[in-house]
């Protein structure tokens, strides 16, 4: 196998750390750019409202924001708001008493499309446009948490019209584009332990990409019937002062390997019968040094060759030196769970006489891995260790960073995502 380069692509933007906003500085360059790609988002967004609002409004036509579109710095900064004046943040926000759409200039908006790509600026722009939208249709009085995961279901359905050609401001994304995009909302999430109920609540990572992929696949018309009843919502506060206090984390990089190995084995043992009638074979894990991976004639790699499922030999291996380390230290212990978990799932659809490396057997991959982790998400607190919050969106952001997906057949980042969110709130029946 060629050496492992485990920072390459999306990984190395999930693995460099996890910082969006920088101290607050001088306007540069950037901002002025950025302004731009805000301008063109925005307008792109309204001609979108236009043609898709009275469908949803029992055909009232569509009225554009009427207080403006105001970005903001230190030194200049946005207009009151329900005549409260604003103080300085890195943040984008709809102000809905004076009908306008402000932005930090300065430094989140520059920085999200310096890291992440200019659409994901338009995304961010179409999420603010749907808090609008919400206000003229009149349905402000939810949770918060509905609200904004019904804003995002608005923004993808605005990301669908750019998908199909239909932008005036953005031409079709690749799927580079795409998976850069859904990493940077993974960073535009709630701090683990928020409260779906707390008032400002946003969701996590793994609620808000499944509202921005509803919105791309069923359009506006599901995102304006979004309810507090309705909306499926895996964000909880944390158990326990002590969970807390460790932010849910295992205490070291070697116990979150041993832990979760050790349960990921007893998973597949208590649950392959189920899928094939026939025992699980302990699974050997063979941890190797970066760049010396141990011999393999038919490697089913993940994460970019840093880890793989070896057909010839029935064993799972991972570098154990760079890739492990670095996804518990800047990811979470789940992103650690992850790999073992893709890696398990690899194993068991082998081992089934399923492909791993074609569309459909990858998206199994994927469910497979997603069914372990709804047993550590539904099971008791006396069954060993269990998910915390923040573990859902660790998972993902580590499947991103594994499965770049190449143009062509290779399932996209939604795909993938939404077969592990399947597994997930299924369980294992579901990827059978």
């Amino acid at each position: 196998m060629p050496k492992v380069r485990i920072l390459a692509g999306l990984l190395t933007l999930l693995l460099a750390g996890c910082g969006l906003v920088p101290a607050p500085g001088p306007a540069t360059d950037a901002t002025a750019a950025s302004s731009a790609v805000v301008t063109k988002s925005l307008r792109d967004v309204e001609r979108f409202w236009a043609a898709r609002y009275p469908p949803i409004a029992d055909g009232a036509k569509f009225q554009p924001v009427q207080g403006g579109y105001h970005p903001y710095t230190e030194n200049d900064p946005p207009p009151a708001c329900g005549g409260e004046p604003v103080e300085y943040q890195p943040n984008a926000f709809y102000c809905p008493t004076e009908d306008f759409i402000a932005w930090d200039a300065q430094n989140l908006i520059p920085q999200l499309q310096e890291t992440y790509g200019a659409l994901l600026v338009g995304v961010v722009m179409a999420h603010e446009y749907g808090h609008a939208i919400q206000t003229r249709l009149g349905r402000t009085r939810q949770p918060t948490v509905v609200l904004e995961q019904q804003a995002d279901c608005f923004a993808g359905a605005w990301l669908a019209e750019v998908q199909a050609g239909r932008s005036e401001a953005f031409q079709k994304a690749s799927e580079s584009q795409l998976e850069n995009t859904v990493a940077g909302v993974l960073m535009l999430r709630d701090q683990p332990g928020t409260s779906a109920l707390a008032e400002g609540a946003h969701g996590n990572a793994f609620d808000r990409i499944r509202a921005l992929q509803e919105g791309m696949e069923q359009g506006n018309g599901q995102c304006a019937g979004y309810r507090a009843d309705n909306l499926p919502v895996t964000e909880v506060p944390f158990s326990t002062r002590a969970e807390a206090a460790s932010g849910g984390e295992l205490a070291s990089y070697e116990e979150s390997v041993n832990l979760l190995a050790q349960d990921a084995q007893s998973y597949w043992q208590r649950t392959f019968p189920r899928l094939t009638g026939s025992a699980w074979p302990e699974l050997p894990i063979q941890p190797f040094e970066a760049g010396s991976p141990p011999d393999c004639r038919q490697p089913d790699t993940s994460a970019q060759g840093a880890a793989f499922y070896c057909r010839d030999g029935d064993y799972i291996a991972f570098d154990n030196q760079d890739l492990g380390p670095a996804l518990y230290e800047r990811i979470g212990d789940n992103a650690v769970g992850m790999l073992l978990g893709d890696l398990f799932a690899r194993a068991a659809q082998a081992r089934r006489g399923a492909s791993t490396t074609d569309k459909k057997g990858q998206l199994a991959v994927d469910c497979l891995a997603g069914s372990w982790t709804n047993d550590l998400l539904t099971r008791g607190e006396d069954r060993g260790i269990r998910l915390s919050p923040g573990d859902l969106d660790e998972a993902v952001a580590a499947l991103l960073a594994f499965g770049r997906a190449d143009e062509g057949n290779a399932p996209t980042a939604f795909e993938r995502i939404a077969a592990y969110r399947q597994g997930v709130l299924e369980g294992l029946n579901a990827c059978d």
